[in-house]
């Protein structure tokens, strides 16, 4: 379906062509046109399908007529990272209006976000707790909002922001067109839903399983020799951006340490960084400038940068959903990508969870001449574990593993130079 024919107001077709966009993609193609007709939506959708466009098209041609210079439209979003980005979306895609975005939220000092609503902007997109707290110091006033969005609802549930969600509900006026976007629906997010929405229209674009653009392989390898084989993967495949997923913050920093010490441009993205140090390691990231970031989950939604050609789960997730939107990050508009997966023993259930809902066997892989039998370093005799050896990070001890079984052929080509 043509941009054309959503009959959007003809100054959005300026933003619509600064952004690429030529046909609308499916989440698109069902939301935009009942968003115009004001229906509240609650949409799922996988990840890299244009869903963050599929609800600002609709507030900007809405927002074009009727008062200015005061917030219209509260887009609420569970990071801070996911706000600027939709906040980037949002300028591109209005270049042809006089209409003014600002994002909200913590970590950051509050003073140019008070600014930038004294300046009038008519969009805002925050993060619950920084909002909430401008609400009551009176900085950000709510009176006039006549669409609200909640993206990413069950990951404001993972992270604890429901209630403050709920506040937020009750701070906007009633009479007002809400959209909300979200992977799953737990049973608080369901109730969140029927409390928001009234008579929402559905869409679902088949969330359930990972992108059909990425293809997936698994790389058995003991505990101790994971950031081994790492190295040896970035350096052996032929890559452009790299996203390597680690369970914990401190690990995400020491595997990107040992990244960099391997001689390859590096970077990194957890929660232990400032905020100044995250959007410094994205804007590096997006730049080219380092080709690999080392990331936990903080990044696994919301990261939309087209060129990542491999996503590297250092660590297995913990849930199936978590596996689906981290590898998200890989084959997005209609891009194909890849994802690899490091496995121990341990990753035996999940990875059962992961092959039933694809419905098929995952490819276990082998890389030629890696020694899997390599021992792992000795413990001291105060019982630490030798120098090099790495932290367990509330793992047990690895076991010995044999060398895995290789299944199909090995997707590895030169490194470009």
């Amino acid at each position: 379906m043509d941009f054309k024919q959503f009959q959007l107001a003809p100054r959005l077709m300026q933003g619509i062509t600064k952004a690429g966009y030529e046909k609308a993609t499916p989440i698109q193609e069902a939301a935009i046109p009942a968003a115009l007709r004001g229906r509240d939506i609650i949409g799922t959708a996988q990840t890299g399908t244009g869903k963050t466009a599929a609800f600002v098209l609709p507030i900007l041609n809405k927002l074009l007529s009727g008062q200015r210079n005061v917030p219209r439209a509260l887009i609420v979003t569970p990071t801070r990272e996911l706000a600027e980005q939709i906040n980037d979306v949002i300028k591109t895609l209005s270049a042809g209006t006089k209409l003014k975005s600002a994002t909200i939220y913590g970590g950051v000092g509050a003073a140019p976000q008070i600014q930038a609503l004294r300046n009038g902007a008519e969009i805002l997109v925050a993060c619950p707790g920084r909002l909430l707290d401008l609400i009551a110091q009176g900085h950000a006033k709510m009176a006039n909002i006549e669409l609200l969005v909640l993206d990413e609802a069950d990951r404001m549930f993972d992270m604890g922001f429901l209630p403050d969600v709920r506040r937020i509900v009750k701070a906007v006026p009633e009479k007002r067109q809400t959209m909300m976007f979200s992977a799953t629906f737990p049973p608080d997010v369901e109730l969140l839903a029927k409390q928001a929405l009234k008579e929402p229209q559905k869409i679902a674009m088949g969330i359930v399983k990972p992108a059909h653009t990425v293809e997936h392989a698994l790389y058995p390898v003991p505990q101790h020799l994971k950031t081994k084989l790492l190295i040896e993967l970035l350096n052996r495949t032929d890559t452009n951006s790299v996203i390597v997923f680690t369970r914990t913050k401190h690990r995400a920093h020491r595997v990107a340490e040992q990244i960099k010490k391997a001689g390859l441009k590096s970077t990194s993205l957890h929660g232990g960084r400032t905020q100044g140090q995250r959007q410094a390691a994205i804007k590096g990231f997006k730049s080219g400038h380092h080709n690999i970031m080392v990331a936990t989950d903080i990044a696994a939604r919301g990261l939309d940068i087209e060129t990542v050609s491999h996503v590297i789960n250092y660590d297995m997730p913990d849930t199936a959903d978590a596996y689906i939107h981290r590898i998200g990050r890989t084959g997005r508009a209609q891009r194909t990508g890849d994802a690899f997966t490091l496995v121990t023993d341990e990753d035996k259930d999940m990875i059962r969870t992961l092959e039933r809902i694809m419905g098929t066997e995952l490819k276990r892989e082998t890389l030629e001449g890696f020694d899997y039998k390599a021992p792992a370093p000795p413990r001291s005799e105060s019982g630490g574990r030798g120098r090099g050896a790495a932290p367990r990070d509330g793992h047990r001890p690895p076991k010995p593993a044999p060398t895995p079984k290789s299944y199909g052929r090995n997707r590895l080509a030169p490194r470009k130079k």
